[in-house]
């Protein structure tokens, strides 16, 4: 239940970065920019975290994976999500970056070796469908036909793919580190790479507070609470119920922004609280890591 409510956490606050994002969009920030600073604002509170705590060492020998966890859970992810969204539009890309969990799943049998129930399918199946409903329900009732960009179709299922690798290569180093040891060395790589592709822009005062809030909340706020969680249950399981996000985020659209959802989004987000709540019901305790048995 603990890791439960440690992921729901994480949740909600992935929930808010839509939030941040539409205040900063409207302070003339673009939003490869936002991306940046999301991962560097984010790397100093891990910092200042893994220094008090003493969790800033890390064996020069995983430093290589530790920079490649950067390169593919922040460059590749942040940098693939935006090339989806700009060739075909914010629906179909959120979509396929929901594709993460099953991509989990698949992946979580191969490297984590974890076992793949029906119940588990079933979710997955339960999670994809009810972000396509709440996604591209509107678009679908409205224009049944539009345009598919294959670039773009690629870019999205790369960016569900590098989403996913979040869980797996997660679970992989929280059993050797610390999570704040793990950001302070991925995301300054990560934000490093996506530099070329960042157009810098003079910013207010709002403008660097609310940039500020959004790190602070979805960076090292989110990823400590999930990571936390992920150290107590599946990564199938986690990666589920962290969908709750874009039922969250759409919440708080129509609280602050008088946004709502059509049929298929109720719908849509009907399936996903199923799905969680169906892993909720039938979860079990993951195994001890090696290194917590030991």
């Amino acid at each position: 239940m603990t890791g439960l409510l440690y992921v729901l956490a994480a949740a909600f606050m992935w929930g808010m970065i839509g939030v941040f994002t539409k205040y900063i969009l409207a302070e003339e920030v673009s939003a490869l920019e936002i991306a940046f600073w999301r991962a560097i604002i984010g790397w100093l509170f891990f910092l200042a975290h893994a220094l008090v705590a003493g969790q800033a060492r890390a064996h020069r020998k995983d430093l290589p994976a530790l920079f490649g966890f950067g390169f593919v859970c922040v460059t590749m992810f942040y940098g693939a999500y935006q090339l989806a969204i700009r060739d075909v539009g914010m629906a179909l890309a959120a979509v396929l970056l929901y594709t993460a969990p099953a991509w989990v799943a698949l992946l979580s049998c191969i490297v984590l070796k974890e076992r793949m129930t029906p119940i588990k399918a079933a979710c997955v199946a339960m999670t994809i469908a009810g972000v396509a409903a709440i996604s591209l329900g509107p678009k679908l009732i409205s224009d049944a036909a539009f345009d598919l960009n294959l670039f773009g179709l690629a870019a999205g299922l790369v960016s569900g793919f590098t989403y996913a690798l979040y869980y797996i290569l997660g679970k992989k180093f929280l059993y050797r580190y610390p999570t704040p040891t793990i950001f302070v060395y991925a995301l300054p790589f990560g934000a490093l790479l996506l530099l070329p592709f960042v157009d810098f822009t003079p910013k207010s005062v709002q403008a660097w507070m609310l940039l500020a809030g959004l790190a602070l909340v979805t960076s090292y706020g989110a990823f400590s609470m999930y990571y936390a969680g992920l150290k107590r249950m599946e990564a199938t399981h986690a990666s589920i119920i962290a969908t709750f996000e874009p039922v969250v985020a759409a919440v708080l659209a129509f609280l602050l922004f008088g946004e709502k959802f059509s049929l298929p989004g109720y719908l849509g987000s009907t399936l996903i609280i199923g799905a969680v709540f169906l892993v909720i019901m039938t979860g079990r305790k993951a195994p001890q890591p090696v290194a917590e048995k030991a």
